[in-house]
């Protein structure tokens, strides 16, 4: 990749401005949603920024025409692979962390991107040089979900209006999560050089590597965080249970057999919803902007 990022956005930025971290797209099939996905990129990033898709051996013939389609009108900084077997979630991520250098955003392929979501990506990871990782608000992300706490809402009608109201809702504060959610995950490189990448061994083709990561980052005396002044649409379509993870899966044994203390704290933050206030604001900020109609009302908060 040409001229890649050489440092955590923390240390190095144009005129005080944080280093725009590379946007990395892991891909496998789901052609619709994949071009949803790049278009939204491509609508909302500067020139400038490095993008990354890496297609996990897709079976579908065609993501492989929305793949080929997408480099011929990309960017010059924009880069496609292609896996020669299917490597899986945590395969392709790994590569693609390794592919660049500086800070790094792990994007799904069933998300639509907002206005500004890198730049306000990149404040967060240089707010403080303990952050590890940062996830955005989102409609369907667990615990960064909103308006409904922990619910799939549903996708709205206007989703840069939702993240104008996001980001009027107040000054950011960063606060801090049990977990990563993986569907947008922003990691500073200083993290993956403290920690290292994600755990191929033990978790295989995908669920609980972003939960380890985030959780071997704490050990490190790293934090993860909600950067709650940035909003990403995710479509989803499976459910996996609290964050990612169905109790008595292969993955979540696998997680607690190294962090036994996971499934108790993330229950806990989810009983005691510390980002109920944030929510709120936000709620009241779309109803500035007349936005809170039946999927976004106040009511919908738990």
């Amino acid at each position: 990749m040409a001229a890649a990022v050489t440092e955590s956005a923390a240390e190095n930025g144009d005129g005080g401005r944080p280093r725009l971290p590379t946007v990395l797209v892991p891909v496998f099939n789901a052609a619709q949603e994949t071009d949803r996905c790049l278009g939204s990129l491509r609508a909302t990033l500067p020139l400038s920024v490095e993008v990354l898709v890496i297609d996990d051996a897709s079976t579908d013939r065609e993501i492989r025409h929305v793949l080929r389609s997408w480099q011929q009108r990309a960017g010059p900084r924009w880069q496609f692979l292609r896996n020669s077997e299917n490597r899986g979630f945590v395969g392709t991520a790994n590569r693609g962390m390794r592919s660049c250098e500086g800070d790094v955003v792990l994007l799904n392929s069933d998300t639509e991107v907002t206005a500004g979501w890198l730049e306000g990506l990149a404040r967060c990871l240089a707010s403080a040089p303990d952050i590890a990782t940062a996830t955005p608000w989102t409609n369907n992300g667990e615990i960064a979900s909103l308006p409904r706490f922990c619910v799939n809402n549903p996708v709205p009608e206007d989703s840069g209006a939702v993240a104008a109201a996001v980001a009027a809702a107040g000054a950011p504060e960063y606060p801090e999560l049990p977990t990563a959610v993986g569907f947008c995950m922003a990691i500073a490189r200083r993290a993956i050089e403290r920690v290292g990448l994600f755990d191929e061994e033990r978790f295989g083709k995908g669920y609980g590597e972003e939960n380890d990561f985030s959780w071997r980052a704490r050990a490190a005396g790293m934090r993860n965080v909600l950067c709650d002044d940035v909003y990403v649409v995710h479509l989803g379509g499976r459910s996996f249970g609290p964050l990612g993870l169905r109790p008595g899966e292969d993955s979540m044994r696998r997680l607690l057999d190294r962090h036994p203390g996971y499934l108790d704290e993330v229950r806990a933050f989810i009983e005691g919803d510390p980002l109920r206030a944030r929510r709120e604001a936000v709620v009241a900020a779309l109803r500035r902007a007349g936005l809170a109609d039946e999927t976004l009302a106040a009511d919908g908060l738990r």
